[in-house]
């Protein structure tokens, strides 16, 4: 089996989980985030299925020490919380109250050629073309 089929197929589970569950419609997001007013748990919902389908998974991969593949994979190591992580959070964080859009449903709407996601999908691309320069620039080990 080619490298890149469990990829596809994580991939378009991944697609199609978003869109049955509503997490590609931004007003969705955009209510579950207003807390203060017609607060919708949704995105709740969606988050602690996730949760629930990737423990099981988690556990066996750190039983196993490697991908069903055959590959190894050490999910221990971590990098340590530092200044280009929090940064990338933050805007994170705003862009996706602002717009509702996060990077998951923005390419799943862009492929539907919806002309506002077309152009989230531009912004966030030159966002991180951007981030990878300034990161070069301030000499980051963060940088790609």
């Amino acid at each position: 089996m080619p490298a890149f089929v469990p990829a596809l197929i994580a991939g378009l589970l991944f697609g199609t989980g978003l869109i049955v569950s509503g997490m590609t419609d931004p007003q969705n997001v955009l209510a579950f985030l207003d807390i203060a007013g017609n607060w919708n748990p949704a995105l709740a919902v969606v988050m602690a299925t996730a949760i629930a389908v990737t423990a099981p998974a988690l556990w066996l991969l750190k039983k196993r020490g490697r991908t069903l593949a055959g590959e190894s994979c050490d999910i221990a190591s971590r990098a340590p919380v530092d200044t280009p992580l929090v940064v990338g959070a933050v805007v994170f964080g705003i862009g996706w109250g602002m717009s509702g859009i996060c990077p998951g449903p923005g390419l799943i709407i862009a492929a539907g050629g919806v002309p506002g996601a077309l152009l989230f999908v531009a912004a966030m691309a030159a966002g991180m073309r951007l981030a990878g320069r300034v990161l070069r620039l301030l000499g980051s080990s963060a940088a790609p």
